[in-house]
């Protein structure tokens, strides 16, 4: 049973065509995040059980317990309103299957991969304000300077952004800041966890954040009205979620219990987004 779980774990991350840009999707870094926890269980219970059927009860046994420590000191994340946010879980998980994935596939019957992975280089691309001022807030210079870099390349060689070519130079690919991130590093920690109708989970102290960036996001510069804005963007999410359909259910499927699940590989993940 163990066998057959992390092999359903290691097939749902090499199910998936992998991504021409650096960043993961936030659906591929839980995904990551539940089989990494999965595979470190197994490889202990393995571990466990060859110990007791050997009756070697030395002290070395317990070398592995720093090992697995990292895990448990995972940061979990205070979930006050778990009622409402199990609730807006199930609407998200309803609007996703009903109303995302049928749109998003017909859309990606219509375009192809080529040009709907340009779009979303796109977006990338002319979101570089965010990351950039965020860099710098944190007192990120060097990775700052790699945001920069990767703008200039892509936006002039990569015409507009369409090609990613900065992605041939690693330097030139740093992982992805925002005011949450730079509220973190101010010292400010996670608050509650919530999970937002539409856009998923997070906590209070990155809800902020979000509201944050939207000044600072070209996205919401554009000189029409708000619902325009929101088009704009429901149309990027539907163009994203065309590139990684699949992901969300191998993620479910990965999982006992998916809204636990999602709560704490978003925290695992946000705290390595810090870290780096």
């Amino acid at each position: 049973m163990d066998s057959q779980k992390q092999n359903d774990s290691q097939d749902a991350l090499t199910a998936f065509p992998k991504s021409t840009h650096a960043e993961p999707s936030p659906q591929k870094a839980l995904l990551l995040a539940q089989a990494d926890t999965d595979a470190m269980n197994l490889q202990k219970d393995a571990t466990d059980v060859d110990e007791i059927d050997e009756d070697e009860y030395d002290d070395d046994e317990y070398d592995d317990d720093e090992e697995y420590a990292d895990e448990e000191d995972v940061e979990i994340i205070p979930d006050p309103f778990i009622v409402l946010n199990t609730a807006f879980y199930h609407v998200n998980d309803k609007l996703y299957f009903w109303l995302l994935k049928p749109v998003s596939k017909g859309y990606g019957i219509i375009i192809p991969q080529e040009l709907r992975v340009g779009i979303r280089n796109v977006f990338y691309n002319i979101r570089f304000p965010v990351r950039f001022i965020n860099c710098l807030l944190q007192g990120k210079f060097r990775k700052s300077g790699g945001e920069f870099g990767q703008f200039c390349l892509n936006t002039t060689v990569g015409f507009l952004g369409l090609a990613n070519v900065a992605a041939n130079y690693p330097a030139l690919q740093p992982s992805r800041e925002d005011l949450g991130q730079t509220f973190a590093v101010w010292g400010i920690g996670n608050g509650a966890y919530i999970t937002i109708p539409f856009l998923g989970p997070s906590s209070l102290r990155d809800g902020l954040g979000r509201l944050g960036d939207i000044f600072i996001d070209p996205i919401w510069w554009v000189p029409v009205n708000f619902w325009t804005s929101v088009g704009i963007r429901a149309g990027e999410a539907v163009n994203d979620t065309s590139l990684r359909i699949g992901e969300y259910e191998a993620l479910k499927e990965a999982a006992l219990d998916p809204y636990v699940m999602i709560r704490n590989a978003y925290v695992q993940n946000r705290n390595k987004l810090i870290a780096e």
